[in-house]
């Protein structure tokens, strides 16, 4: 294998480029990158950019200490095997590592909206969000509320419309609820169970009717993986390209990383796709090793922190199929959390509201998978690392 070529140049494109270099690949490294910036973190656009704290969240890595042949505005249009096809014509390759994220969901309406994504979506945000403006969010997933975080901080009038009944609803099901209150506390008309028919000039038309006026509108209803490119290459596409706990993909030599990949694993017995900063740095030195023809296995606890309304939510692990036990009550207790066990009684998936110690023993517990005390566990005074059963 002579020519690697990285098809994304976010976290997990980066990444991948270094993860080559230290596993000994000593041959060319093509890095495309989409945007005209040098690679740089996404986690820091909703918080610390939009909140006005930074103006960069460049990634702290040496390009040309890793000789890498990094091309920016450069976008993948399509895919046979041995070439990428690109809009600077085509690309030969003996590996490749696909790396091209995701993209956010638009509603309709000619309306202007605004998403959060790129750099450049942060900065643009950040200038329209001045006091006395009215903001309408779409969502109140993570990246809504987090938006409306600093939103409000900077003196906005902010309505929140959300389709399902609960915040948060997609990531915590029912859970969710137990943060209705924070929209109150901040001053925000949250519409729950609300759908948007469009988005127009002057703000929202709403399914009912009804319309919510807004100078700024931001749409935080999700993303899709961005593989349209790869339509008629041959690769198994399903939620993202499709790859096995090498993070190996159906064509030869080619494997995939990031929030487009589609990987099984094996700690949850099925496929899972996670759009989190911790799968991006993660992931790329199993995919590099697998592109390598070492045999090492994804297989993590996937992790995600949201900032917002002045609380630190942390998560990890997946809580599908478990049974949900409260540690706290968070009508009385700012610090409180939610464990998720199987039926067996061992942990699957931990949430930490300004609890950090229960997130860190919490991904250690599902990590080594070991049986648990309920009674204990539902005690919020008790470690959870002492609450492992006798």
């Amino acid at each position: 294998m002579n020519h690697v070529v990285v098809v994304g140049a976010g976290l997990a494109g980066v990444r991948s480029v270094e993860a080559l270099r230290a596993h000994g690949f000593g041959g060319t490294i093509t890095l495309l990158g989409e945007e005209a910036h040098r690679p740089y973190d996404r986690p820091p656009l909703s918080k610390s950019v939009l909140l006005g704290e930074t103006d960069s969240t460049v990634v702290d890595s040496d390009l040309d200490a890793l000789e890498v042949d990094f091309r920016a505005s450069v976008v993948a249009k399509g895919l046979r095997e041995g070439v990428v096809e690109t809009t600077e014509g085509e690309l030969a390759y003996d590996g490749l590592v696909i790396a091209t994220g995701s993209r956010p969901i638009r509603l309709r309406g000619d309306g202007p909206q605004h998403v959060l994504r790129t750099i450049d979506d942060a900065l643009e945000l950040r200038a329209l969000l001045t006091g006395g403006a009215k903001v309408a969010v779409i969502g109140a997933g993570w990246i809504g509320a987090e938006v409306t975080t600093a939103a409000r901080k900077a003196g906005c009038e902010v309505t929140v419309v959300e389709t399902a009944d609960v915040p948060l609803s997609a990531a915590l099901g029912p859970v969710g609820a137990h943060t209705v209150a924070w929209y109150g506390q901040a001053g925000v008309d949250l519409r729950l169970g609300t759908a948007v028919a469009s988005v127009d000039q002057g703000g929202l038309t709403l399914a009912d009717g009804s319309l919510v006026e807004a100078d700024v509108v931001v749409t935080g209803v999700g993303v899709r993986p961005a593989v349209e490119w790869l339509a008629g290459s041959g690769l198994e596409l399903d939620n993202g390209v499709v790859t096995d706990e090498h993070l190996r993909t159906s064509l030869p030599n080619v494997v995939a990383v990031g929030d487009c990949a589609a990987w099984w694993s094996r700690r949850y017995g099925r496929r899972l796709r996670v759009e989190h900063w911790d799968t991006a740095l993660g992931a790329p030195d199993v995919a590099v090793a697998t592109l390598l023809g070492d045999e090492a296995v994804y297989d993590p606890v996937p992790y995600f922190w949201s900032e917002q309304f002045g609380h630190m939510v942390q998560y990890a692990g997946d809580h599908d199929g478990g049974r949900l036990v409260m540690r706290g009550d968070p009508a009385t207790d700012t610090r409180w959390g939610v464990c998720w066990v199987t039926g067996d009684d061992r942990l699957t998936a931990v949430l930490a509201v300004n609890r950090p110690r229960d997130l860190v023993q919490g991904r250690r517990l599902i990590e080594r998978g070991q049986r648990l005390d309920v009674d204990r566990l539902a005690d919020p005074a008790v470690a959870l690392r002492d609450c492992t059963a006798a």
